[in-house]
């Protein structure tokens, strides 16, 4: 079974889109600059992905909806 669960990830983060995006831009950066990150101490998982999701279910990493981004098309 996948920790964190989905479930408890989902009251940190309350998109499955933002959450599988948010997750994989903070795995792309464990991936490419690892000497620039610490394995958190007590991390059950070995791939970044993992990592990444359990620093969500740690919240020690979060995001920010910048709105004045958004584009809308028409």
């Amino acid at each position: 079974m996948l920790q964190p669960s989905i479930d408890s990830l989902q009251t940190k983060i309350n998109s499955k889109y933002t959450l599988v995006t948010v997750s994989a831009a903070r795995a792309r950066q464990l991936r490419e600059h690892p000497e620039k990150f610490n394995h958190p101490k007590g991390a059950k998982s070995v791939n970044y992905v993992g990592m990444a999701l359990e620093e969500i279910e740690a919240e020690q990493l979060s995001f920010e909806l910048n709105e004045d981004n958004v584009k809308e098309t028409i």
